[in-house]
């Protein structure tokens, strides 16, 4: 930092503001600290400024598994927010875990200064009691004032998708839901019936599966034989549904339309193309890391919980049903 702060020409105070990002630096000297910290390839020394600040900017991710789409994304978006503030992050997966107090008690070992718990592992967090100064962010749960809770909008999402199938002239619309136990597949099927109460059109039977593709192609073989509408907790499934429907020379959407949640990006690919509710999967990350990070340096109480809107992409899976075709044609 010596060095740094003689090629600059500036103090040493001044090199340690910039480095931890003070805003009491004036943008030409910060430029040009930081060219000589280029210039003599120096870095800051994480476990130096743990012992000066006790905090070692490392946040955890507690996750129930990886092996899903919505979970791989969320990661990849709060490490790179993460990242952007200078934070290193480390993952704790569930399934190789006891339970959610062994997951703590690793963060814990690993000196993390909060954790980010994601979406089917809420549901064994709000039993649990978290290691005193372990600072929590919750993503996808209810309103707990032990924790700050950000979530994607699912039962607009899920309504608004409803709607739009209804709106095309379907008389009712079948979902193909999530698994029991997830706070975001309930969420979901509460939009979707909610949709169907105020068109005042009874709740067909739900089909459940556990969010992965084969479990939406086995889960069609329960929705009525004169279906003509899906609606299905995330795309995955959904595509599952298309090859079930596609196997039994059912039509999509000249017979059945289909609709996903999520839009990952093979959606836009799918044959035909999935019209589907997209979740802000970058902005839900970023959100869940700013309200971490605000809680670990500021020392801010938990938040009111925060929810992320979704929007509906529509695409070629969904059109209107063919007996309406028929009766206006």
């Amino acid at each position: 930092m010596a060095d740094v702060a003689a090629r600059a020409g500036v103090s040493g105070q001044t090199v340690s503001r910039v480095v931890n990002e003070s805003p009491r630096v004036d943008p030409a000297t910060r430029t040009r600290v930081e060219a000589a910290m280029r210039a003599l390839g120096y870095r800051p020394h994480r476990a130096a400024r743990a012992l000066r600040t006790g905090r070692t900017q490392t946040i955890g991710l507690v996750v129930s598994t990886l092996a899903t789409v919505g979970n791989s994304r969320m990661l990849q978006a709060v490490a790179d927010a993460a990242a952007s503030r200078g934070y290193a992050l480390t993952v704790v997966t569930l399934g190789v875990r006891a339970d959610i107090d062994s997951a703590f008690e690793a963060l814990r070992e690993q000196g993390v200064d909060g954790a980010i718990v994601l979406n089917e592992a809420t549901a064994v967090v709000r039993d649990a009691t978290a290691p005193a100064g372990l600072r929590l962010v919750v993503v996808d749960s209810a309103a707990d004032e032990r924790f700050a809770v950000v979530g994607t909008a699912h039962a607009d999402g899920a309504r608004t998708a409803t709607e739009h199938l209804l709106g095309l002239g379907h008389r009712t619309v079948h979902h193909v839901a999530g698994p029991a136990d997830s706070y975001a597949a309930a969420e979901r099927e509460r939009g979707w019936r909610a949709a169907l109460a105020h068109a005042g059109v009874p709740a067909p039977e739900v089909a459940r599966g556990d969010w992965t593709a084969a479990s939406g192609h086995a889960a069609v073989a329960f929705v009525a034989a004169d279906a003509t509408a899906v609606f299905a907790a995330n795309d995955q499934m959904a595509l599952g549904a298309l090859r079930a429907l596609a196997e039994a020379g059912r039509r999509v959407p000249g017979d059945v339309s289909v609709v996903g949640f999520d839009d990952i990006a093979d959606a836009a690919d799918y044959l035909p193309p999935l019209t589907t509710v997209r979740q802000d999967f970058d902005r839900l990350g970023e959100r869940a890391v700013t309200l971490l990070v605000g809680s670990i340096e500021a020392e801010l109480p938990p938040e009111p919980a925060e929810s992320v809107p979704t929007s509906l992409v529509v695409r070629e899976s969904t059109a209107p049903p063919a007996f309406t075709s028929r009766e206006t044609g």
